[in-house]
């Protein structure tokens, strides 16, 4: 069995709604207020935490006082920020448990690069007005103590078998140090691009995302949608200080996942786009060109089904698998290749092994294998092994064999490399 959590965001996340969350969940204040003094700033602020009522429903508030400036939110209003390089330097000295330090500096530099990206300067020199006040560090370390301290499994990645629901954009605008902005603010907006978020609206216009909150979920959590597979121990409610139309709460759901079920164990889940259009009047010549540009795009996949459409007119489908951030580029193609007036699209999840590529030495030259694992435990277990198309087909040509025979041979001296 291995301890898994699930982030459901019906009001978004933040900071101090990941923190409110561990502390529900049981992760003692005085435990992260113990560790959290080792980065140096015990001098500058005050952490607490309180039961209170959002529509009913009781969660936990986290509160990150500051000593000489009594303000929080999300570090929007706050004058003092840090370097990239001086929190890194902050997190290394703090003598954190190794988990704990490697997903801190994961989440500032994931940060940095969008910030950076946003205003064109490198991570190194990004200033975190935003989030690098005393408050955000806080959040962003105190959560990662709290996961650690849950006893949350790790993948062979060292992330936390986290998972989080897709996210509500929020609308309006909000004051921040560059000024008024409009929401999503750009670091979170990048931030979701950098990961390919999938997003929605649920119709309230307030920052529901901030960047801190933004940066951990896209940072830690190993897959974004449905929750996994898992049977749930208890369940963790933070809110933070909006008032909104439905409970303004982050409910961070705590389980066991077993090896029967665990995605974790079988193979990486992945957030995937499909796109998909119905053409009755294009030439079949063009489809194979269709199919070959989309695969050089990046598509992943690419493939055809007849079918039957109005006015009894034979047709195909076409559908495209990519990822979310190549959407744009393969619905221009389809546009440009072929006959289409309109493409759907949705979101789903798949669940892929790891693999890699392994050469083995034959009699008539070198071939390429595609070698694919599961983990069980902390141990690889091979599920598949497939000696590449092409260089089978390129040595029976050369040596005028068939390609069977390439192909058993390939695979006999894969096997014989393993005993």
């Amino acid at each position: 069995m291995s301890r898994v959590a699930y982030l459901q965001c019906p009001t978004g996340i933040s900071g101090d709604m990941c923190l409110g969350a561990v502390i529900s969940l049981g992760v003692p204040v005085e435990y992260l207020v113990d560790k959290l003094n080792g980065l140096g700033i015990a001098q500058e602020y005050k952490l607490w935490a309180q039961l209170v009522l959002r529509h009913g429903q009781q969660a936990t508030q986290a509160h990150v006082d500051l000593l000489h400036e009594h303000h929080h939110h999300e570090g929007h209003n706050h004058p003092h920020g840090r370097h990239l390089p001086e929190i890194e330097e902050m997190i290394l000295q703090a003598q954190l448990p190794p988990r704990v330090e490697n997903w801190s500096l994961q989440v500032f530099r994931q940060l940095a690069i969008a910030e950076g990206a946003v205003h064109g300067i490198l991570p190194s020199k990004v200033h975190f007005h935003e989030v690098g006040a005393v408050d955000a560090i806080v959040d962003i370390v105190g959560t990662c103590l709290g996961l650690d301290w849950l006893g949350i499994d790790s993948n062979h990645q060292g992330l936390p078998l986290l998972y989080c629901s897709a996210l509500p954009t929020g609308g309006g605008t909000v004051k921040a140090a560059h000024g008024q902005m409009t929401v999503p603010v750009p670091a979170v907006l990048k931030l979701w691009e950098m990961r390919g978020c999938p997003v929605y609206s649920n119709g309230i216009e307030k920052e529901l995302v901030t960047p801190t909150g933004a940066a951990i979920a896209t940072t830690l959590a190993r897959d974004f949608g449905e929750p996994p597979a898992m049977k749930i121990t208890k369940i963790g409610l933070g809110t933070g200080s909006l008032n909104l139309p439905i409970p303004n709460i982050l409910r961070l759901w705590l389980g066991e996942s077993s090896e029967n079920s665990q995605v974790a164990t079988i193979g990486n889940l992945e957030t995937i786009s499909v796109l998909s259009t119905q053409i009755d009047d294009l030439n079949p010549q063009a489809i194979g060109y269709v199919l070959e540009t989309l695969l050089k795009t990046g598509a992943l996949d690419v493939f055809t089904q007849p079918i039957g459409m109005k006015k009894s007119r034979p047709g195909i489908l076409l559908t495209v698998i990519c990822h979310p951030e190549d959407i744009s580029r393969c619905e221009a193609i389809l546009f440009q290749e072929t006959t289409t007036l309109g493409i759907r699209r949705s979101t789903e999840q798949r669940t892929i092994l790891p693999r890699e590529i392994q050469v083995v030495e034959t009699e008539y030259g070198s071939i390429r294998v595609k070698v694919a694992w599961r983990l069980q435990g902390q141990e690889k277990v091979i599920m598949n092994v497939q000696p590449e198309y092409e260089d089978c087909a390129q040595l029976a040509r050369q040596h005028s064999l068939t390609w069977r025979e390439i192909h058993r041979l390939a695979l006999h001296c894969w096997y014989s490399q393993q005993n």
